[in-house]
């Protein structure tokens, strides 16, 4: 295996990246992705490997958009095979017609096994997919394809169009795994951990400006990105970094799970329902905070950002300490133009107040199921967690989860109202 990562170019450089450094960047990703699926495999051995074919559910709520680690391991490769080695028009990108057939894979009932709907009828009971060592060749065999093509592609932006989207999706996978490993309480040592605790820093004010939001053309740009648009963005105070631990007790401490002023009427039916005292994977919050991280309990160092929390948990505590959750324009000028002021992000993908919709001039890519998932629903996401591929932590880049999504690395910070 090659490690890569040490030496990879930062996210807005990978995007752009030629034939050497995205064959590199590839090797490493998928070096990435088998390293994981051996790790489930040792921590899920003997009665619980059945696991690894199974949509595994966390002891609390619904699945949570949780995927078995083998049907992810065999849609990665359905997916690098999908839109380069079976993908006709690959050389001409984001003009490729994503309706034009594909070539046959090279594994019998790909299609079926990982392709759409697939993970819809796996759920249903509906779908057997392929031995473990069947879907682990299948991704050394994409790969060795790969990067054949590759190395025979020219290096402008549309032959490279395929190429860099396959990287960044593996990539997103990797975080996927990480969440995973914790819902099921797994500890495979490959996720990392939360960077050191730091004083807390003054928030930050900025002026009033013209702000462009969004991406230009040049290089990879994802769907959710297109296009720079300019937004009128009035003077705003935000937190230097995402909300502490210790600043989330104190609400808790105050009985802020318990009273009906703080929570928005469809926050207040979630708690309800959910009957949620601490953030989820949270066993105590009285002198210190408990909480299960990969199937550990360990003592939360205070300076920490929150995690697991819920947009409703956000917004509650927003509302009771008199502030508000800052909207996307304003996460990302800030996360833009406060580097140099104490801006400190990427421990925690954190909750905006927008809710999330496509920019002006919007314009889906050949993979019709990726971006325009969630729009008008979710609520949007920004930044990065520890558990995120170095590669996808970009400042303009974009996410989303259902407001009650509380099981990824997630957090928050604050604005003055």
């Amino acid at each position: 295996m090659l490690d890569f990562e040490a030496s990879s170019p930062d996210a807005a450089r990978i995007r752009s990246a030629g034939k050497d450094v995205l064959s590199l960047a590839l090797i490493d990703a998928r070096n990435h992705t088998l390293r994981w699926i051996s790790a489930f495999e040792a921590a899920l051995a003997g009665p619980r490997l059945s696991s690894l074919s199974t949509v595994p559910v966390p002891s609390e709520g619904d699945d949570a958009g949780l995927e078995p680690p083998l049907w992810t391991l065999g849609r990665i490769g359905w997916y690098s095979e999908h839109w380069i080695g079976r993908n006709v028009q690959r050389q001409r990108g984001e003009r490729a017609d994503p309706t034009r057939p594909k070539l046959a894979s090279i594994l019998p009932d790909a299609d079926r096994a990982f392709g759409p709907g697939s993970l819809a009828a796996l759920r249903r009971g509906e779908l057997e997919l392929p031995e473990l060592q069947t879907v682990r060749q299948f991704l050394v065999d994409t790969l060795e394809t790969t990067l054949e093509l590759l190395d025979g592609a020219a290096d402008d932006d549309d032959s490279l169009y395929f190429y860099r989207l396959a990287l960044f999706h593996e990539d997103r996978r990797r975080e996927g795994f990480a969440v995973l490993a914790q819902a099921l309480g797994i500890d495979t040592g490959l996720a990392g951990a939360p960077a050191a605790p730091v004083s807390l820093r003054p928030a930050l004010l900025f002026p009033s400006t013209r702000w462009q939001l969004g991406s230009t053309p040049g290089g990879f740009v994802f769907d959710d990105e297109k296009w720079a648009h300019e937004v009128a963005l009035p003077e705003f105070e935000i937190d230097a970094q995402a909300v502490s631990w210790a600043q989330f007790c104190e609400f808790v401490e105050d009985g802020g799970y318990d009273e009906r002023g703080h929570w928005s009427e469809a926050g207040w039916t979630w708690l309800t329902r959910e009957t949620r005292r601490t953030p989820r994977f949270v066993d105590q919050m009285r002198q210190g905070v408990l909480q299960h991280r990969f199937g550990r309990l360990v003592r939360v160092p205070l300076a920490q950002p929150v995690l697991h929390v819920s947009w409703y948990e956000a917004d509650a505590w927003c509302r009771w300490a008199g502030r508000r959750l800052p909207s996307e324009v304003e996460w990302e000028a800030a996360a833009l133009q406060g580097a140099t002021r104490g801006w400190r992000w990427g421990d925690a993908a954190e909750w905006t107040a927008t809710t999330y919709r496509p920019y002006p001039g919007f314009e889906a890519g050949p993979d019709r199921e990726g971006a325009s998932a969630g729009f008008g629903v979710h609520k949007a996401l920004r930044g990065a967690s520890f558990a995120t591929a170095p590669r996808l932590r970009h400042a303009k880049a974009r996410a989303s989860a259902p407001p009650e999504h509380d099981i990824a690395f997630v957090g928050f910070r604050s604005c003055a109202v």
